[in-house]
């Protein structure tokens, strides 16, 4: 969702405001003779039991002392061209050596960033997003600052933090205990129970709002663990890190993202709900590593269009567009163009997706997958790897830009092709293999032309793609095509499902509506 932003500021040279996120975790926080700042709030002394609360007073008076503002300071790098007008080229070297090869010193300025969070135990734990306490590019956190709400500052250290999650942990060393809150059952709340809540909007300090739960366990399709609590209580930039508590003044999320044309609140709020952000913040706060699951697959949602190609009733599960070699995918069985309905007896749909399901699965652990392969169900035994890191996946993937091929394609005449697919197709020879990155013994069908008023176009694909399979079954002439468009009108099915491959890039498979 591309105006899903994560609430946070740029860094300048003087005071920016920067949001930040936070979290806790209800695993054995050492209260000392102190007792959390939630543990006293009963629904009957502050929230009437029918209707909406008289005040949010009380509630506020309890647990605002457990929230604090979070700022840093930062020495961030000033790129620096060096008078060099060829800086970033292959020529830049030459430019240097021409002058001497002096070189300036790296040139560096101060930035701030602030953000919310909230103890999480008397003696200092604190909680807050990665993004509130990480660097901007080549940025150095040089100091971390936790302000109380009456004004007290204390310098904090970092704990841990992990980048997938968005999650932090920090800790306040000081003798006096300090005012602590703890999480509660994200998973009973329920779309229109009151929340509150309480963060460093904008660094004005601890500011209160309040609102409902529009929405439990919303997907953004940002990754493993967007599952957020959408709320209608006002957050903004600032807000991220602070808790989102329930009328019996639990945590139950963590003020994280807004979605915003604008920059400003408009009513759409997300938090981390807490069940999520738990074991995660146990773990960084121990020091115990974080391990995820992983199966070395690339999948998508199940589209209607998918679900037409496939004669699938409704639309369920994910599918599987590629297999990486090696992975525990391909060691159980697991194939390109595979739909996988359940993970470990879990259904998989939208709220539950297939990513969120195997990442919260202990590596080394064997599951069952549920599939639906050629109209069948089918159920694969595998062993869940471990989850590499966010660079060793960026370096095992692919990025070179599609090329358009030099040998003049004159494509095939095929007029069911081109009116139901609204393609032009020819096969492909060794020479236009390799012209478009692809192994001389290449077997499939390259796209000549796309007509920009058709699904094909609107899918994405374009002149230079091949096309590998359709319905399952190879192509590797213009009539096999022209065979499974036929065969889906026939069976008055309203799409084909084509397996295409992209220079630098995985085969995919894309579902495309037939023309009328």
């Amino acid at each position: 969702m591309k105006d899903v932003k994560p609430v946070r500021y740029a860094y300048s040279v003087t005071a920016a405001l920067l949001a930040g996120g936070a979290a806790l975790s209800l695993a054995g926080y050492p209260a000392g003779a102190q007792v959390a700042q939630n543990d006293d709030v009963r629904m009957s002394n502050v929230v009437p039991r029918a209707g909406a609360p008289a005040s949010f007073a009380d509630l506020t008076e309890q647990l605002q002392p457990a929230v604090v503002n979070i700022s840093t300071r930062q020495r961030i790098e000033v790129p620096t061209n060096n008078g060099n007008p060829f800086a970033g080229t292959p020529f830049e070297d030459l430019f240097n050596r021409r002058n001497g090869g002096q070189q300036r010193e790296p040139q560096y300025r101060e930035g701030q960033s602030l953000g919310s969070g909230f103890f999480i135990s008397a003696d200092g734990y604190v909680v807050t997003n990665n993004h509130v306490v990480s660097p901007s590019g080549r940025g150095t956190v040089e100091e971390i600052t936790v302000t109380l709400p009456d004004g007290s500052e204390y310098e904090a250290e970092l704990v841990g933090t992990d980048a997938q999650s968005d999650l932090a942990v920090l800790k306040v060393n000081r003798r006096e205990d300090f005012p602590f809150v703890r999480f509660g059952d994200s998973s009973q709340a329920r779309v229109g129970d009151w929340v509150v809540a309480i963060g460093n909007p904008f660094g004005l300090g601890g500011t209160v709002t309040s609102g409902i739960v529009s929405s439990v366990l919303r997907n953004t399709g940002a990754g493993a663990y967007d599952r957020y609590i959408q709320t209608d209580a006002a957050i903004n930039r600032g807000n991220s890190g602070g808790p989102l508590f329930d009328m019996q003044g639990n945590v139950i999320g963590i003020n994280n993202a807004i979605y915003s044309p604008s920059g400003g609140s408009v009513g759409i709020g997300f938090a981390i709900p807490a069940e999520t952000a738990a074991p995660i913040v146990a773990k960084l706060r121990e020091g115990v590593e974080i391990e995820r699951g992983y199966l070395g697959i690339q999948i998508q949602p199940v589209t209607e269009d998918v679900a037409a190609s496939l004669g699938l009733q409704r639309n369920r599960g994910e599918f599987v567009q590629s297999v990486q070699p090696g992975q525990p995918a391909e060691e159980a069985g697991l194939e390109p163009g595979d739909i996988v309905l359940s993970v470990n007896n879990r259904a998989v749909t939208p709220d539950q997706t297939l990513s969120y399901l195997v990442a919260n699965i202990a590596p080394g652990t064997t599951i069952p997958l549920d599939i639906f392969r050629e109209g069948e169900r089918r159920r694969l035994n595998v062993t869940v790897g471990k989850r590499p890191s966010e660079e060793e996946l960026r370096q095992s993937q692919m990025f070179d830009p599609d090329a358009e091929p030099e040998e003049d394609m004159g494509p095939a005449d095929s007029e069911i092709i081109e009116d139901r697919l609204g393609l032009q197709v020819l096969e492909i020879t060794p020479q236009i293999a390799r012209q478009l990155g692809a192994s001389s013994d290449t077997d499939g069908l390259v796209i000549a032309a796309v007509n920009q008023n058709s699904d094909a176009a609107r899918k994405g694909l374009q002149r230079g793609d091949i096309i590998l399979s359709a319905n399952y079954r190879a192509v590797t002439a213009v009539e096999d095509l022209e065979s499974a468009v036929r065969t889906a009108q026939a069976e008055d099915r309203e799409a084909v499902l084509l397996r295409v491959q992209r220079r630098g890039r995985p085969a995919q498979y894309v579902a495309v509506r037939l023309s009328r």
